[in-house]
């Protein structure tokens, strides 16, 4: 019987290394520093399961006996990438576009080993309630925009403005884990 490859998960969020903690999966971090500046004409299925792959395959080079994670996640309405926001500015506007509409969160997961690479994207629908002004200036205050998708955090202050959602709510904080463990024993 052999000795099971050790798992990296190639991201600094701490959001996924709850996730991956909260199913059992033993695990190191290493990350990875790549552009991850959208192509001409990408899509959000596509620009998302680039960079988890281009995660992934980073950090894998400088380990190839490990099954290493990597995860993308972006927030897209009306066509428009709501990546993570430049400054405060940019979190408002980001938050004012999606107040009162519906928008999709896209992650992307690829799970590589040298012999593989295995890959999926999941999509979930999220309607985002109207917002004050007041009260986006406030959530921008309080810090919890600075590093999230689109601008919020649906497992945190947000959580009181989103009255729906179509699909795995995981994905939106930022990892699958259904689709995730399917990944990890087929690379196993």
């Amino acid at each position: 019987m052999s000795t099971p490859k050790p798992i990296i998960l190639a991201s600094a969020s701490p959001r996924r290394r709850e996730l991956l903690t909260q199913i059992g999966v033993a695990f190191t971090v290493v990350t990875a520093d790549i552009d991850e500046t959208p192509l001409p004409g990408e899509d959000h299925r596509t620009y998302t399961l680039r960079l988890a792959e281009e995660k992934a395959r980073a950090v894998l080079m400088k380990h190839p006996d490990s099954i290493v994670i990597g995860a993308d996640t972006t927030v897209t309405l009306h066509g428009e990438l709501l990546g993570k926001p430049q400054d405060a500015a940019d979190a408002e506007r980001m938050l004012t576009l999606l107040q009162g509409n519906t928008h999709e969160v896209t992650t992307s997961i690829a799970v590589l080993t040298t012999a593989e690479t295995l890959t999926a994207a999941e999509t979930t629908r999220v309607t985002f309630g109207t917002l004050t002004s007041e009260q986006i200036a406030g959530y921008i205050a309080s810090g919890e925009p600075t590093d999230k998708a689109g601008a919020y955090a649906i497992q945190g202050i947000a959580a009181q403005w989103i009255p729906r959602i179509e699909g795995d709510y995981f994905n939106v904080v930022g990892l699958p884990l259904a689709t995730l463990a399917k990944l990890l024993r087929k690379a196993q």
